[in-house]
């Protein structure tokens, strides 16, 4: 057993639930396979997919200050308290 799985592993919702043009919840930036398997996840595969969202959030925040030049949005300010 891992200690992992000693510690319950915090849904990264934060309650903004719709989609973006890539399929991504805007506010935890999980996929649909994520969100709806999330329970059944073991504490790795649910620290995996945290991680996973931190990289699709940078991917997101970099597009987003190369295409307006440089300035964040107000979405930026919610998904950044989840990271």
């Amino acid at each position: 057993m891992e200690q992992l799985e000693f510690f319950v592993v915090p849904s990264p919702c934060v309650g903004i639930c719709s989609l973006d043009d890539k399929g991504y919840c805007k506010g935890c930036m999980r996929k649909r396979e994520e969100r709806f398997n999330w329970l059944q996840m073991t504490p790795a595969q649910q620290l995996h997919v945290i991680k996973l969202c931190r990289q699709r959030y940078r991917r997101k925040i970099a597009k987003q200050k190369q295409e307006q030049g440089g300035a964040p949005s107000q979405d930026d300010d919610i998904q950044q308290s989840l990271f």
